[in-house]
């Protein structure tokens, strides 16, 4: 396939993405003096904005891929939930796979940015897993979500904020595999072995680092690939793609190996890459592209959106020009 049929795929693509939302805030202005209560920098803020974080940033980067995005995800029952439904809709991503749980809080974190540059963030969150009966019910919900979508691929998109229990994640990917759905995992720490049996499994390089519990030198390929072979062997997983941020990506399925070396970039702000890394290997797996094309548009966007202040989706057209020039 070429460039422009794979970014013409996408288009014919449905992705489920389940895991924690957010709100990203921003508040922008100017730092001229020092505080005279701490030595700590007055900001004048001169605007503020939201959009959409978290998993649903992952329903941006597929929305902006021409992909349809469904997301499936717990809020509060807040008024933090309202602006957050109130997004969505803006962006015109459904919001049926929303559920409210009165004992939940929706999830915001708040940047503060001066000249281009974070200040500070603020973040106000909770950690705990949903309760039993709160899983039950979210599980219940996305599996007939997913009965009723039948979505190309199953994205988890993990930020350690309780939505993704193990009971929610071993019951979800067996009802994918009942229904011949490919899945893909952003993870995080606390149920890195959950996801068994997956067919792309994507952490970076600290996930794999602190997964694992092992020592992985940065730029140290040997140990990057020990350390897939030991991930392999304990998630069964059919695929790796490691992202090694600055050092590209290292990507493993049956035997085949490929590393990739970032393309050098302005970089601006690093905040959102993993999110579209995640999106466009997804897109790739469900095409049933090979695992060098998988790796190589991946590592691609991951950079792309690393040239610009704040969270943004990949640009289609610009991914479309540059991976043309790349040959892919």
């Amino acid at each position: 396939m070429t460039a422009k049929e794979i970014i013409d795929g996408f288009g014919n693509i449905t992705a489920l993405v389940v895991g924690d939302v957010m709100l990203d805030a921003y508040l922008w202005g100017r730092v001229d003096r020092i505080s005279p209560e701490a030595p700590v920098p007055v900001v004048q803020i001169s605007r503020r904005s939201a959009r959409l974080g978290g998993a649903a940033n992952v329903a941006l980067n597929l929305d902006a891929l021409g992909a349809t995005a469904i997301v499936a995800s717990v809020t509060g029952d807040d008024p933090q939930a309202n602006d957050l439904e109130g997004i969505f809709a803006a962006q015109g991503l459904t919001t049926e796979g929303l559920l409210r749980m009165k004992d939940r809080r929706t999830t915001v974190k708040t940047r503060v940015i001066s000249s281009g540059q974070h200040v500070v963030r603020v973040d106000e969150e909770m950690e705990n897993d949903l309760a039993p009966e709160e899983g039950r019910v979210f599980l219940h919900h996305t599996v007939e979500l997913m009965r009723k979508t039948r979505p190309a691929v199953l994205i988890f998109e993990d930020y350690d904020k309780g939505v993704l229990t193990p009971a929610v994640i071993t019951g979800l990917i067996a009802e994918a595999q009942r229904l011949g759905i490919p899945v893909s995992v952003d993870p995080k720490r606390r149920h890195f072995f959950e996801y068994r049996e997956v067919d792309l499994f994507k952490p970076n390089l600290s996930e794999l680092r602190d997964g694992l519990k092992v020592d992985i030198p940065i730029g140290d390929l040997a140990a990057v690939r020990g350390a897939v072979h030991i991930l392999e062997a304990r998630l069964a997983n059919k695929a790796s793609l490691i992202t090694l941020s600055e050092h590209g990506v290292f990507a493993h399925r049956n035997g085949e190996e490929v590393a990739l070396q970032a393309h050098k970039r302005n970089i601006a702000d690093v905040s959102g890459a993993g999110d579209t890394v995640i999106s466009v290997a997804s897109l790739c797996l469900a095409l049933g592209l090979p695992l060098a094309q998988i790796a190589a548009w991946a590592n691609l966007a991951g950079g792309l959106v690393c040239e610009h202040v704040g969270v943004v989706p990949v640009d289609p057209v610009a991914l479309l020009a540059e991976a043309e020039r790349a040959g892919l």
